[in-house]
C-alpha cells in the first residue's frame, strides 16, 4: 500500500507521463475512435476485459509447462504468440483510459504500463527462443514475463479498484464513481 502512495506522489514520473501524455492525446484525438477505445458502447471501460486474453492465453502456456510434458510445448508456443498479439490492442486500450486520469493516476499508470511492456518482452524472448529449440530458456522467460505480469496487475487492480479509473456511462448511475 505504502509503495503505490509513493507512486502517486512521485513527481520524478512525471517526464515519463508527458512523453506518454503525447502520445495517448493523440490516440484519443478522434472522438469516434476514443469511445470505441473507451468502450463507451458497452458503458464501461473495455481494457480491463481485455487483460484476460493475454494473461490468460500466458498463464495457460505457463501451466502447460509446468504440467504438460514435451507433447505440450508447442501449444505452450502457440499459446504465448497469441498472448503477444493481444497484448498489442489491449495496451492501446488501456493507454487510451490512461489519457483521461489524474496526475496521480498516471503516475501508477505509467509503472504499470512498464511493468507490462516488461512482461510483454519477457514473453517475446520466450516466444524467440521457444522457436530456436531452446525451450528451458523460453520457460525462464515466461516464469519472469509472469512475475512482471503480476506487478502490472497489482497497478492495475490498485487504478481500477482504488483509483475507480475507468470508461463510465451515465446511464449506470447519477454521478462518475471516479469524480466521488
Amino acid at each position: 500500500m505504502r509503495w503505490t502512495q509513493k507512486l502517486e506522489e512521485d513527481a520524478g514520473l512525471d517526464p515519463y507521463v508527458a512523453r506518454l501524455g503525447a502520445v495517448a492525446d493523440r490516440l484519443i484525438a478522434s472522438p469516434t475512435r476514443r469511445e470505441l477505445l473507451h468502450g463507451t458502447r458497452i458503458g464501461h471501460g473495455i481494457h480491463p476485459l481485455m487483460t484476460d486474453l493475454p494473461l490468460g492465453m500466458w498463464t495457460s502456456a505457463i501451466v502447460l509447462d509446468l504440467l504438460g510434458g514435451r507433447p505440450a510445448r508447442p501449444a505452450a508456443r502457440r499459446l504465448i504468440g497469441l498472448g503477444i498479439l493481444a497484448a498489442v490492442p489491449t495496451a492501446t486500450t488501456g493507454v487510451a483510459e490512461w489519457a483521461v486520469t489524474g496526475k496521480r493516476e498516471q503516475r501508477v499508470g505509467i509503472v504499470h504500463a512498464a511493468a507490462n511492456s516488461a512482461s510483454l518482452t519477457c514473453f517475446a524472448g520466450s516466444f524467440l527462443a521457444r522457436r530456436r529449440g531452446h525451450h528451458t530458456r523460453g520457460v525462464l522467460y515466461a516464469l519472469a514475463g509472469g512475475l512482471a505480469a503480476g506487478v502490472g496487475g497489482y497497478l492495475g487492480g490498485h487504478l481500477t479498484e482504488v483509483r475507480k479509473v475507468s470508461t463510465w456511462h451515465p446511464a449506470f448511475g447519477d454521478e462518475d464513481p471516479a469524480q466521488q
